[in-house]
């Protein structure tokens, strides 16, 4: 058959196979991007619920994106003779039927943390264990079929692939916090997500067979030359670029990513917008390159990285997030806009499709990687993020400098562009060093940014906070004799405060607090008392030991210990502790640690309490009640469960704790009845929380709520 008549059939053969080759695409971009936040939370209470895990799952999958490409790019490579369809074909296969033998995807109970070594490298390690292979195979599946789909009907570089792709990406995502979340427990998602990966390897093993069994068109191999001989390889430069273009909207989608979540809750629907609106920009940019125009985005991109530079010198994230998040989201969508349209831009001809993905998923990995595991080790606070600005002002300043156009309106774009990076720079320069000269003390692990801030508000009442993220985790005051005094959210009006009061003019207490903080609740102890106290960050222990005298205090006063490692694991391994009163305090940051809260977690700590002990709560937070949590999960113990809420009168904090017990002794002392306190209830059509299920969607109240964490 001649070159003209097999180009005259191509029409026919792409109308005949593009449906199956959009629909395994479409599929296998689903399972990807829904295997991701799914994943994320079921592994999310083994690490303490921290919003880190989220950052170090995002680079994980871009790691797979990038090693699903590159092995896209060397099997479907024409370099190599000995890779012809045929053998392409069963080494796909292969493959697929080898990942189809690690269904479910449910991890095994013999890698959860023992509380020791690097959070980050166990994440990678349990997610390449449990998914890595077939998230590799997801990943390879749109590069891979693309290239398939061009060389067999001789069209040109499918990009609407790859558009679809990530409709397909973006389809998953939004359906995971707002559809199946909210319906299904973890465990039913995880199998349900299993047989549709069968139902995806049957698909795209049938599409491997028809590649074996259908030789190159004679118009596929004839366009393949052509694109050699019209389009020589793309220089080192461009390559550069395209790594840099794709590692800036990696690394902003991790940082804004972690900055939502560590401010409101690691939770799944904050973890998927952002990477929702970074794949649109992807979908938007290769629909279509006439989409993105320089010249009306640039002002659009300049507001932006303003945007940005001004929430991180202003500390907005304790505005009311309905100002806050949008303005996040909007700025990243646009800034991803501009990346991802330079980079279809500069795309390459179709004889190098595989090199393109295969560079682009590199500088994903690179920017997500650099934000996500490398930026926490070698920096003290996030200052990756004003670092990530200006590489991305500067890079984007860079190209509009060589558009071609009116030389006088060009200058005066130049020069607006080089005097806005300066002021950029200039401005948040001038914000780290104030930070750096109001702390004694910062650092920081994979938990977050610590520091310790001094706040001399008089002589008598000067104080020293400890801040976690942007919230403050309790203070001391640092005049001598207020130095034991309990403070924050833990003062004697706090209703952890009144409980243990009422408990210790009883005696002895045996207490355990989950959540060391500074130590405030250390400074309770007295002769006699016992207390254990859980603790994830060793950070933490170090401060509270050498900036602040609570607990070194306590450890003379009582028998006191610290406990490293996840609360609830620990508390899993220990024989029964015989508490008096047990206090939940585990925030990170404004975070919610979901796992907690569960009734699996209530029934935990009452067989460490004695029968008539009390559980104290803390559930202050922002933007989401967590009475009808603390409700259900009581219900289910068959305690009473009541709501303490302590007002700030300037020497202490705002504070709301959940009390459950069945003493009803010491609920019926008049501390206990005040106006201030109430039954903890809930909605009928609240179900409650278990560990394989929690949702906050129900719970969030966007402008703010009565139970609100102070912030320094």
């Amino acid at each position: 058959m001649s070159a003209q008549s097999s180009a005259e059939l191509m029409p026919d053969t792409r109308a005949r196979w593009t449906p199956l080759y959009a629909v395994t695409v479409i599929v296998g971009a689903c399972l990807l991007f829904l295997v991701q936040p799914l994943i994320a939370k079921i592994i999310l209470p083994w690490f303490g619920g921290s919003s880190a895990v989220w950052s170090a799952a995002l680079v994980f999958f871009q790691a797979c994106v990038l090693g699903g490409y590159s092995y896209a790019h060397w099997l479907s490579s024409p370099a190599s003779n000995n890779r012809g369809p045929r053998r392409q074909s069963l080494i796909h296969a292969a493959l697929l039927i080898v990942s189809c033998l690690m269904m479910p995807i449910l991890p095994s109970e013999a890698l959860r943390p023992d509380g020791t070594g690097d959070p980050a490298l166990q994440i990678l390690l349990l997610l390449t264990v449990t998914v890595g292979l077939p998230s590799l195979m997801l990943s390879a599946t749109s590069p891979l079929l693309q290239v398939w789909y061009m060389r067999r009907t001789g069209s040109e570089p499918p990009y609407w692939l790859f558009a679809w792709s990530n409709a397909g990406s973006l389809l998953a995502l939004l359906s995971f916090p707002l559809v199946l979340e909210p319906a299904f427990t973890s465990r039913t998602l995880a199998l349900g997500w299993s047989a549709l990966f069968v139902v995806f390897c049957v698909l795209c093993t049938g599409i491997a067979f028809l590649n074996s069994k259908q030789p190159l068109s004679e118009a596929a191999v004839a366009s393949d030359a052509v694109d050699k001989a019209r389009a020589p390889a793309p220089t080192m430069g461009r390559m550069v670029l395209w790594v840099l273009l794709s590692a800036c909207a990696s690394g902003l989608l991790v940082t804004v990513s972690a900055n939502l979540s560590a401010n409101v809750a690691p939770i799944p629907l904050l973890w998927v917008v952002p990477l929702a609106l970074y794949l649109l920009t992807f979908i938007l940019a290769f629909s279509h390159h006439r989409i993105y125009h320089p010249t009306w985005y640039f002002p659009l991109v300049a507001l932006s990285l303003g945007g940005l530079a001004y929430l991180y010198t202003q500390r907005l994230e304790n505005w009311p997030i309905q100002y806050v998040v949008p303005a996040y989201l909007a700025s990243l969508f646009v800034i991803c806009m501009a990346c991802h349209g330079e980079l279809v831009m500069r795309r390459p001809a179709g004889a190098y499709l595989t090199r393109f993905y295969l560079l682009v998923s590199l500088g994903g990995v690179l920017g997500g990687g650099f934000v996500g595991l490398i930026a926490p080790n070698i920096f003290d606070t996030y200052i990756e993020f004003p670092l990530l600005l200006v590489l991305i002002a500067e890079l984007y300043v860079m190209l509009q400098w060589y558009r071609r156009g009116s030389r006088r309106t060009l200058l005066l774009i130049r020069v607006a562009m080089v005097l806005g990076v300066l002021t950029l720079m200039g401005e948040l320069l001038r914000s780290e060093l104030q930070d750096r000269r109001l702390s004694v003390l910062v650092q920081r692990n994979f938990y977050g940014v610590l520091s310790v801030q001094d706040d001399p508000i008089s002589y008598e009442l000067a104080r020293r906070y400890l801040i976690h993220g942007t919230i403050s985790h309790g203070y001391q005051y640092l005049h001598e004799e207020l130095h034991r005094v309990p403070s924050s959210y833990f003062s004697k009006h706090s209703g952890v405060g009144l409980a243990l009061t009422a408990l210790q003019s009883e005696g002895p207490v045996r207490m355990g607090v989950v959540g060391l903080g500074v130590g405030v609740l250390s400074g309770y102890v007295r002769k006699g008392d016992y207390a254990r106290l859980y603790e994830i960050n060793p950070q933490v222990l170090e401060i509270a030991d050498s900036h602040f005298t609570f607990l070194p205090a306590a450890k003379k006063a009582g028998d006191v210990e610290v406990l490293l490692g996840d609360a609830r694991l620990t508390l899993e391994r220990q024989a029964p502790q015989a508490f008096d009163l047990l206090a939940i305090d585990a925030f990170s940051s404004d975070a919610i640690p979901t796992h907690l809260l569960t009734r699996e977690a209530f029934e935990l700590y009452f067989k460490h309490l004695k029968p008539e002990g009390v559980l104290a709560v803390h559930i202050s937070n922002r933007y989401i009640d967590l009475v009808p949590v603390c409700a259900r999960s009581a219900q289910y113990v068959n305690r009473t469960a009541r709501v303490v809420r302590s007002i700030n009168d300037g020497t202490y904090d705002t504070s709301i704790w959940v009390i459950v017990t069945s003493n009803q002794e010491l609920l019926a002392r008049p501390e206990f009845q005040s106006s201030d306190t109430y039954e903890a209830t809930a909605p009928e059509s609240f179900a409650g929380w278990s560990d394989q299920y929690s949702s906050v969607w129900p719970l969030m109240h966007l402008r703010g709520t009565a139970h609100a964490t102070a912030a320094k």
